[in-house]
């Protein structure tokens, strides 16, 4: 009898912690507390720390005081100075949850929105096509025959580096005329391997040729994004640049960036994105260098602080989980070269742990670009976007159905690609 109460006992206790299991998730308590995050990472002197507050007997507190103060709302804290602290969810005076804070030292850079012409260097010279030499016996491409492909980069010729096409025909003439071969050093994707081809002499100019379509730089326009005053570099772009042949990144030696001036739009249509038209001269002065072309847009150091003449000063940076749906701006030039500011709303935005190239939708709602531009047009990328008085990221790609969205990306992971660590104190440039 005993034994029987037992398992009775036992069945029931087993029952209502089951429909505990099962009614708890459909509890607002319960969905409350799944929405407290285990970790929070923001600057200091910045917008203050909010966190989910629970209906109950639950307070918050911070571990720290000197660090973190409460402000009059229960769940919200101003954090007072940089490190690392913890806010505890207590019950009764009870801890059920802590949540782990960063607070990291205030950092601004200066948004951009001017337009600048770019000039990379490639890293040795660019395969970009194949092309058949009619020689007196016969007809053939030597580079085709010595399985160098489209995309490839020649990086050395009977071991003399490669920098420009220039350097690559006297060594071909010198060959064929001893008719001899070349040594090749080619660079493909993360790969190095060595290959030899002979150089045929032309029947049309009697001139040595390798069958190879060459090229060793690139130009276009785009947009400046940051610059940050403390170590002098700066992002643009949003996103990388490839070569207009090979679709394919573009490893560069070196680059330089200049003043642009738009001299016309092409309006983007649903079905056809449009275009900026600019001029710019790379003989005139460089504003500064391109040592990166990432996924994330080109980066470099200027020689000179940059303004816009609308917001010249340094803007904080939003991380990309502070970043919210909503209205914003774009600073960009559609005519001439000066800057302007333009509606937008984010549509859509990530909280990105791993960088990661589209982290928000944008929608232009701003009539005035609406008219001049049809949205977002090819050479806007890299505009910075400014919300609540933060730089959150840049205009990076338009959507080829919709003129008028498009994509953007973080400006946490364009600063880590300049180059500058925000999660801690950046070295001053020297």
């Amino acid at each position: 009898m005993i034994v029987l109460k037992k398992r009775r006992l036992r069945l029931t206790i087993g029952i209502l912690l089951l429909m505990a299991l099962f009614t708890a998730p459909f509890l607002t308590p319960f969905q409350n507390y799944l929405t407290i995050p285990n970790e929070i990472v923001t600057f200091n002197n910045q917008s203050p720390i909010e966190v989910p507050k629970i209906k109950g007997n639950i307070t918050v507190e911070a571990t720290s005081s000197d660090m973190m103060t409460p402000s009059s709302i229960d769940t919200e804290f101003y954090a007072e100075k940089p490190g690392k602290s913890q806010l505890v969810y207590k019950l009764a005076g009870l801890p059920i949850k802590k949540v782990n804070v960063s607070i990291l030292d205030d950092l601004k850079v200066v948004p951009g929105g001017q337009s600048i012409g770019v000039r990379l260097q490639t890293l040795g010279v660019l395969v970009v096509g194949h092309h058949i030499v009619n020689g007196n016996n016969g007809a053939a491409s030597p580079g085709e025959d010595a399985n160098i492909k489209v995309g490839d980069i020649i990086l050395k010729i009977n071991g003399q580096d490669i920098q420009q096409v220039e350097d690559v025909k006297p060594l071909v003439t010198k060959a064929g005329e001893k008719k001899s071969s070349l040594e090749l050093t080619v660079k493909r994707g993360k790969e190095t391997f060595e290959t030899t081809l002979k150089p045929i002499q032309s029947k049309q100019d009697q001139a040595y040729q390798i069958g190879l379509y060459i090229r060793d730089s690139a130009a276009g326009i785009g947009t400046m994004t940051f610059y940050d005053p403390r170590s002098k570099k700066y992002g643009a772009l949003g996103h990388v640049i490839s070569d207009m042949d090979t679709k394919k990144p573009i490893e560069i030696h070196n680059g330089s960036i200049v003043k642009s001036t738009i001299t016309s739009i092409e309006k983007g249509q649903n079905g056809s994105p449009g275009e900026k038209q600019a001029s710019f001269s790379i003989k005139d002065d460089a504003l500064g260098t391109i040592t990166k072309n990432s996924p994330f847009g080109v980066f470099g150091v200027l020689d000179q602080g940059i303004k816009n003449g609308i917001k010249d000063k340094p803007l904080p940076i939003a991380l990309s989980h502070e970043v919210k749906e909503g209205p914003a701006k774009i600073l960009t030039v559609v005519d001439g070269e000066e800057v302007e500011s333009f509606d937008v709303e984010v549509i859509n935005s990530v909280p990105q742990k791993y960088p990661a190239t589209k982290g928000m939708i944008i929608q232009v709602t701003d009539k005035k670009l609406l008219d001049k531009t049809g949205g977002i047009v090819q050479g806007m990328s890299g505009s910075p976007i400014i919300q609540d008085g933060k730089v959150i990221g840049a205009v990076t790609h338009v959507f080829v159905n919709d003129s008028t969205s498009g994509y953007g990306v973080h400006i946490e992971w364009m600063m880590q690609e300049a180059g500058i660590n925000i999660y801690k104190e950046e070295e001053k440039a020297g």
